[in-house]
Parts: C-alpha cells; sequence; structure tokens
C-alpha cells in the first residue's frame, strides 16, 4: 500500500476537560497518514484518481475547529471516522498533540495515536468508479 502524509498541521481549539481549556483554547498539531493505491495517479497524473489531500486538510480543520472535544482520543477518533467515510483510502493513522498542557510540570505536549481501517473495502473501489 501506498502512503500520503500531511505533517504538522496546526490549528487552534478547544478541546479538553478543565473549564479554561474550553474557555482559552489551545493549539493542536496534527499528522495525518493516508494509505491508498497510488498506481493510477502515478501514471495517469491525475487528481481525480487520488486522494485529494487539501480535501483531507479542510476536512481535519473543519472538524478540529468547529466541536469541542473533551477527549483527544474522541476528537481523532472523529477525525479518523471522518477521514474513512469521506475519501478512498484503506487506512488512517492520526496523531493530535496538545501543545502546553495543563499539567503540572514542564511538558510540551500530549499526544494520542490512533489507526483506523476502512471496515468495508468494496467502498474504496466504488468510490474511486464514481
Amino acid at each position: 500500500m501506498d502512503v500520503i502524509r500531511l505533517a504538522n498541521m496546526t490549528f487552534y481549539g478547544y478541546h479538553g476537560v478543565s473549564a479554561a481549556e474550553k474557555e482559552t483554547g489551545r493549539r493542536f498539531e496534527i499528522d495525518c497518514e493516508l494509505e491508498a493505491d497510488l498506481a493510477a495517479p502515478g501514471v495517469t497524473d491525475q487528481l481525480s484518481d487520488t486522494v485529494d489531500y487539501v480535501a483531507v486538510y479542510g476536512c481535519i480543520r473543519e472538524v478540529v475547529e468547529g466541536k469541542a472535544f473533551s477527549l483527544l482520543e474522541s476528537l481523532a477518533t472523529t477525525l479518523a471516522n471522518v477521514i474513512l467515510e469521506k475519501f478512498p483510502v484503506y487506512r488512517v493513522t492520526l496523531r493530535v498533540r496538545k501543545k502546553i498542557p495543563p499539567i503540572p510540570g514542564n511538558i510540551e505536549h500530549i499526544e494520542i495515536e490512533v489507526t483506523r481501517r476502512q471496515p468495508d473495502a468494496s467502498k474504496i473501489i466504488s468510490d474511486t468508479k464514481e
């Protein structure tokens, strides 16, 4: 399987358990790794034959900036599910980092990593032929 990576996307969001996090927000960084078959676009050089990573970025941004989650686990899982639903990928791995988390001590970030697979591979084939 081939891989597309969107690395270190940065957004501002209001995710967290504490009232302060929900009110003032934090900076979040996200890495997204998409497994897909890139043989066809490697030959055709056509955007319609691949995963539009500009659209993937927009989708991630919409979720991160559009809804507040208490847990990073929930944010990451929601992102994975949305990507699998909207794009012809077999697998997605997301790393979600909360910068300067509200933890006593010196810590740069907290990171959650989730990997989810397409439950129905026939969806990938039918999506790419539409």
